[in-house]
């Protein structure tokens, strides 16, 4: 007989599933989990059937933006948001890469007007497989990898 952990559903809030094995805390880094959440879950190399292994990150009474969900698809673009409203599911999306991001990631060049004056950052896809994203001021093109996160 097989045993399996269990862990409570969520009356109402978020989850995000299928995020790529290894980045949820990346994902709960890039969304500030923990400071105001009331019931958060995070679950980390867990098995499935899909892609062999995931993560999946659930907060309670939380619905993500927009430029939430398009952060996430930068971190990990196969991930699945999931809407839930009295214990029900009441939407499913897969989450798409966004074709520009405003003010949440920082430019890594340290010459960008971005990181010596008051500007708002801005950056562009610049290639989905790996994803890469070009700043709209310096011009220069950074994977994923090479930036960080602002919420």
């Amino acid at each position: 007989m097989k045993k399996q952990l269990k862990v409570d559903p969520i009356k109402n809030g978020t989850v995000i599933d299928h995020i790529t094995a290894g980045k949820a805390l990346q994902v709960a880094e890039i969304l500030n989990i923990g400071k105001n959440e009331k019931e958060i879950m995070i679950g980390i190399n867990l098995s499935s059937k899909k892609t062999g292994k995931k993560d999946i990150l659930k907060i309670e009474n939380r619905k993500l933006s927009e430029d939430e969900a398009g952060s996430i698809a930068l971190i990990s673009p196969a991930a699945t948001l999931i809407i839930i409203e009295d214990y029900k599911v009441v939407r499913k999306t897969g989450i798409e890469l966004p074709e520009e991001i405003k003010e949440h990631i920082i430019c890594p060049n340290a010459n960008c007007i971005t990181n010596n004056e008051k500007t708002e950052t801005r950056f562009y896809l610049a290639g989905k497989n790996p994803t890469e994203i070009r700043c709209a001021y310096c011009e220069k093109k950074y994977s994923i990898d090479e930036v960080k996160f602002k919420f």
